[in-house]
């Protein structure tokens, strides 16, 4: 008999009796709801799996007021997935037992391949050669535009161009002054620690001209915008596949090389030089501020001996630097920005690949420049 005012929280409860026949009994009363069996699931499961084992155990769940999918699969799994022979249920639970006799059985664990690491392999190397033809492909594209723009100067998209050069050059200068001044404050600090040990004071501006002019300007400037500049270029372009402006430009006839990538392509090209030279300026001024007050070296003795201690060939090759790895940046942000599909799941993972790709690309290129032009600007 079923209790009527039975509480809904409380849990179902399993008493083994013995039937008028002998036969062994187990009784089942209470909820077997998931909300009602909470913390128990575990220690019921393995009861339950206990009892199964028993093939003459009559299973009496009549006395179960409440009864969900969640219960109706533990003593389904309990069962081995098939009802015993002895089992007395209500109608509601009988259609309940009915569907999870109809469900379908789940695939087999599919086993690990051996090879799983060769399969790893290849698959990112196909990835990385997928990236490498389309970067070929969209130069190519590019290459394509800036002919039948040099025939047809009037179509040269100068206002994209210049907004470009607002976004990646002049709103970049107050994050790549902070961060140049601090390394430059940071750099000099611990140099000049190190140089006061010698007597080597006038080195200072030796160790801080060539390392901040020669590498540490365009290093700092480049991984600040790829951040920046780059992970905005790559998320304009997935909104707009988001939005589907996309594919708007295309029924409009309206080439995307040609008015969204070549314009940041130019403009970054042409920005990031500049933004080396104020960052490498800005970092010289930090360094210069703590050798004036840590080893007493004058602003202008640090400005006049500074043109004899790094040659100009130092500075040259840090703005060609700055400008390949501008270039570069703008061309992997939109190359990710246009892989993005639809949805916003894809938006941020190609915005995080893009910023990533972009930072070890620059560094790769920072490495080749330093071995190809070893010989240029040291004495």
């Amino acid at each position: 008999m079923i209790p009527e005012n039975q509480n809904n929280n409380s849990s179902m409860v399993l008493r083994r009796v013995t039937g008028d026949s002998g036969t062994p009994r187990l009784m089942l009363s209470g909820n077997c709801t998931m909300t009602a069996l909470g913390r128990r699931l575990h220690a019921l499961s393995a009861e339950l799996v206990a009892y199964a084992a028993d093939p003459e155990l009559q299973w009496d769940l009549t006395g179960i007021a409440q009864m969900d999918d969640a219960g109706a699969v533990l003593l389904w799994r309990a069962w081995g997935s098939r009802r015993p022979p002895n089992l007395l249920l209500r109608p509601e639970q009988e259609r309940l037992f009915d569907r999870m006799k109809e469900a379908p059985v789940p695939p087999a664990p599919i086993p690990r391949d051996m090879l799983w690491p060769v399969a790893v392999l290849g698959k990112a190397v196909f990835l990385l050669w997928e990236h490498l033809t389309g970067l070929v492909i969209l130069i190519g594209q590019m290459l394509l535009d800036v002919k039948y723009l040099v025939g047809h100067p009037a179509y040269i998209p100068w206002r994209e161009i210049s907004a470009n050069l607002y976004r990646t050059g002049a709103q970049a200068l107050g994050i790549t002054a902070l961060v140049g001044f601090l390394i430059g404050v940071v750099l000099s600090f611990l140099s000049s620690r190190q140089l006061q040990m010698f007597g080597a004071d006038i080195f200072i501006i030796n160790i801080l001209g060539v390392s901040i002019i020669r590498e540490l300007g365009p290093m700092l400037a480049a991984i600040l915008v790829a951040g920046r500049s780059g992970s905005s270029m790559t998320a304009q372009l997935g909104v707009m596949r988001v939005t589907e402006e996309l594919d708007a430009l295309t029924v409009m006839g309206i080439p995307h090389s040609q008015r969204l990538i070549l314009p940041k392509v130019i403009a970054l090209g042409i920005a990031m030089p500049l933004v080396v030279l104020w960052t490498s300026a800005v970092a010289l001024l930090g360094g210069m501020v703590v050798a004036e007050i840590q080893l007493g070296l004058s602003y202008q003795f640090f400005l006049n001996k500074l043109p004899d201690v790094v040659p100009v060939a130092n500075l040259w090759l840090g703005l060609g630097k700055g400008a390949v790895c501008g270039m570069v940046i703008a061309l992997i942000s939109c190359h990710f920005g246009l892989r993005i599909k639809s949805n916003t799941e894809s938006l941020g993972e190609g915005t995080t690949n893009s910023v990533v790709t972009a930072i070890t690309v620059v560094i790769i290129i920072d490495a080749i420049f330093a071995i190809v032009f070893s010989n240029v600007g040291l004495r």
